[in-house]
């Protein structure tokens, strides 16, 4: 599943979601931005059991991309009972991405 996520449902879309949520931070005039998404949409909708994918537009959504200190596009966090667990800055190979997803989901 995939929210377009935004500072009004921010804490209901991630913090207070029970699933492992991978919040992608983009811009529309970011290329990696493009190329990374659809890697994400797979890797969520492969492990839609466990996984949410969240995307926050960084040129609409400012606020929510200052609180979690993004200084680079794309950034993707891996956000758990609310809080941040792990992620990347930059485009990571898919298998990199599938290597820190298996680290936080169940065996």
């Amino acid at each position: 599943m995939t929210k377009v996520t935004n500072k009004d449902s921010f804490s209901t879309d991630v913090l207070s979601e029970s699933k492992l949520v991978l919040v992608d931070f983009w811009a529309e005039w970011c290329e990696p931005c493009k190329d990374l998404m659809p890697v994400l949409h797979k890797l969520a909708q492969e492990n839609a059991q466990h996984v949410i994918l969240a995307t926050v537009d960084c040129d609409k959504q400012q606020e929510i991309a200052g609180q979690f200190g993004v200084r680079n596009l794309p950034t993707v966090m891996l956000v758990k009972g609310g809080q941040p667990v792990d992620g990347f800055a930059g485009v990571q190979p898919e298998a990199q991405i599938r290597e820190m997803l298996a680290k936080h989901l169940p065996a």
